[in-house]
């Protein structure tokens, strides 16, 4: 005996239903752009711990809002990637024998934030090794962070600031 049309069309239906929740299932409620963003953001990383010196051109946006969080002489707010370059990372870099590299890294994103957990090392140009870790929150856009937060241990880094002159 055949099964009635509407028996077929039931049955479609029912698939159908199931084969969209087992699609729900694999691919969680996400915004298309947080794989984008976690992969910019941990490639950029990558590239500077093989020894690239881009990584502020290549990720930040020109406009950018770099916040320190905390209460030592380097914290505060800085508009503009140009500004940030020149007041807060130029400065650091010119006491340093050799430039910080990411050691280890974690890299989480969600929509247009990433998060990033980083130890980094160097050795002050006094011969002194610095090592910190941070944790950097990046709101993207477009590709680029168009504001970023950065927690570390500023009493090491100011440390440097204060104990080796600038080479120039």
């Amino acid at each position: 005996m055949r099964a009635a049309p509407w028996l077929h069309a039931r049955r479609a239906f029912a698939i159908a239903l199931l084969a969209a929740a087992g699609a729900c299932a694999a691919a969680p409620d996400m915004p298309a752009d947080t794989g984008t963003n976690r992969q910019l953001v941990d490639a950029a990383f990558q590239r500077w711990a093989a020894g690239g010196s881009g990584f502020f051109n290549e990720l930040l946006h020109e406009d950018v809002t770099w916040t320190i969080a905390g209460s030592g002489p380097s914290a505060g707010t800085y508009r503009g990637r140009q500004a940030f370059i020149d007041r807060a990372v130029a400065p650091f870099v010119a006491r340093l024998a050799s430039p910080i590299k990411p050691v280890a890294r974690q890299v989480w994103a969600d929509g247009e934030h990433v998060i990033v957990r980083w130890d980094g090392e160097a050795t002050a140009a006094d011969g002194q090794p610095y090592r910190n870790s941070y944790v950097w929150i990046f709101r993207m856009r477009g590709g680029r962070a168009i504001e970023a937060t950065a927690f570390l241990d500023l009493a090491a880094y100011d440390d440097v600031l204060r104990r080796v002159p600038a080479r120039r």
